[in-house]
């Protein structure tokens, strides 16, 4: 009962965070928004991002909270408030600008509802499982939450060809039906502890962390006339004012009586290294997802036949394989490191998991598929070699007590990761596409009879827009030069090659191929950091 109801829940959380990433085309133009108009990339950030957020945010709180009332009950109102916010996401009553701030904050609530699921899916499976059993139960709820991210992406591309609603509305009978089970079936079975809440813990942990990845998304954004918005004021004062803050909750935490996580637990080696291992890991594997939907959707499926606006749903459905050796390897060595020991399939998998990035940036960028299929395959079965024991080790390490809390940190540290891979990834894309880009945009358009004037300002343009473009199934020709006109002054013959399939992928294909290059090799490095943070791990001890 426990481990079904739980992994339906991670399973419809993690769903949540990428299924809207697919949809973002049919979504905007149901609400009446062109989000490449001056201001509007904003809500385009913060559609996606705004969900990662809250989930990297308050998982902790959560999780300390279900250890001071009940984990089962958190986890359950988490199911009640996930469900009524996919309801009023899908009955959305207004367009334009203030009908995406309504799906934005009903997208934040319904965050809160896929926290209180994640703090506590681990901890109640924890408690309800013997040490000789966990790590195959783990192995499953993991595995269903990290598959539930890619199987987003082709529920996404499905449900939007129909109707931008049934995003939000697929989440509504399962929510109901998931609460009533949840309220029906599970039981309290851990101890709860008698103790005050660590106000300033909270708020100073919540805010440093929310101020550091805010800050983050802005960070990606054009600034005044800067590529990126790095260099801003106010991007620069919430990165120094999240780390200070962040400071402050470990002086607070250090001489609270009852702290809201007690940091002694990262004297535990196994609760530490499998931590910061995780923290590598998700930084990598959260840049990679984006990087290959870029390059599926700007790139390969134009070159080979598929149309812009197809190509979203395409590139989730190319992306199977990636969760197939997820869902192949995940419960399997969890299953394993019961038996045999956590350290060898950890480390294992997060070089396996590092080989298949150098694969990828082996690979052409018209590549074969059979041979991204493999490698997108081999990168999945190394996450799933890893993530389930390391949960299991993670959470075996710690007090049963800790238990919430210690869930809640290793949803932070997972989630975090993705926040940060788009901040880290979309930056060095962004930064080596502008070095190359301009000059070989500005060439192209001119060969096809586009004045200098205005093939140099398209040129010139942040590359952001470019690569979003891209990335929600449009062609990013006419992104560029639709506002100018000019495209209704060309030849027809002009006109069809500007905007055919393979003018765009051909004129990115090298600028994006360098850029490729440098973010697998700093995945590449951050899976080695990862490998030899949980080979320190030693050998696995009770807690």
């Amino acid at each position: 009962m426990a481990l079904s109801n739980t992994t339906l829940g991670m399973f419809m959380a993690t769903v949540d965070a990428s299924i809207v990433i697919i949809s973002m085309p049919a979504i905007f133009r149901g609400i009446h928004l062109d989000p490449f108009a001056p201001g509007n990339i904003s809500y385009l950030l913060w559609m996606m991002m705004g969900y990662l957020l809250v989930t990297a945010v308050l998982v902790v709180t959560l999780g300390r909270l279900g250890d001071l009332v009940g984990r089962v009950r958190i986890y359950n109102l988490g199911f009640v408030v996930f469900t009524l916010a996919s309801v009023a996401l899908s009955f959305d009553p207004m367009y334009g600008g203030a009908g995406a701030l309504w799906l934005i904050g009903w997208r934040i609530v319904q965050a809160l509802g896929g926290s209180m699921l994640m703090a506590n899916s681990a901890a109640i499976i924890t408690d309800a499982f013997p040490v000789h059993q966990r790590g195959t139960a783990l192995g499953i709820n993991q595995i269903a939450g990290l598959a539930g991210q890619f199987i987003g992406l082709v529920l996404g591309g499905l449900l939007s060809a129909w109707d931008w609603r049934a995003v939000f509305w697929i989440n509504v009978p399962v929510g109901i039906v998931g609460t009533i089970w949840a309220y029906r079936s599970l039981r309290e079975t851990s101890t709860r502890q008698s103790a005050r809440i660590d106000w300033w813990g909270n708020l100073t942990f919540a805010a440093g962390a929310g101020l550091l990845l805010i800050s983050i998304t802005y960070g990606i954004q054009p600034y005044a006339g800067h590529t990126m918005g790095w260099t801003s004021p106010k991007v620069l004062g919430g990165l120094g004012g999240g780390v200070l803050l962040l400071v402050a909750f470990v002086l607070v935490e250090r001489r609270v009586a009852q702290p809201m996580f007690n940091l002694a637990l990262f004297r535990i080696r196994s609760f530490a290294a499998g931590n910061a291992a995780a923290l590598l890991a998700s930084i990598a594997r959260g840049g990679l997802q984006f990087m290959l939907i870029i390059w599926l959707q700007g790139i390969w499926l134009p070159l080979h036949g598929y149309d812009y606006a197809d190509a979203p749903l395409w590139a989730g459905i190319f992306l199977l394989p990636l969760t197939a050796g997820f869902l192949a390897a995940g419960p399997l060595c969890g299953y394993l490191s019961d038996r045999l020991g956590v350290r060898w399939f950890t480390t294992g998998g997060l070089l396996v998991f590092s080989a298949s990035f150098v694969g990828l940036m082996l690979l052409p960028i018209a590549f074969p598929y059979w041979a991204f299929a493999l490698l997108i395959a081999l990168n999945g079965v190394g996450s799933g070699m890893f993530s389930a024991p390391n949960t299991s080790a993670i959470m075996s390490s710690v007090p049963p007590i800790h238990r919430g809390a210690a869930s809640g940190m290793r949803s932070t540290f997972q989630n975090s990761g993705v926040s940060l891979s788009i901040g880290v990834f979309f930056s060095l894309l962004i930064a080596g596409l502008a070095a190359r880009l301009p000059h070989t945009l500005s060439a192209g358009l001119q060969a096809q009879g586009v004045p200098a004037a205005v093939a140099q300002h398209a040129a010139s343009l942040p590359p952001v827009s470019t690569v979003f473009s891209a990335f929600l199934g449009i062609n990013p020709v006419q992104t560029l030069l639709g506002p100018t006109g000019v495209l209704h002054t060309l030849p027809a013959s002009n006109v069809a090659v500007l905007t055919g399939r393979d003018f765009f992928p051909n004129l990115i294909s090298a600028p994006f191929h360098h850029g490729l290059i440098v973010v697998f090799a700093t995945a590449t490095a951050m899976s080695l950091l990862a490998a030899g943070a949980s080979l320190l791990r030693g050998d696995q001890t009770r807690p």
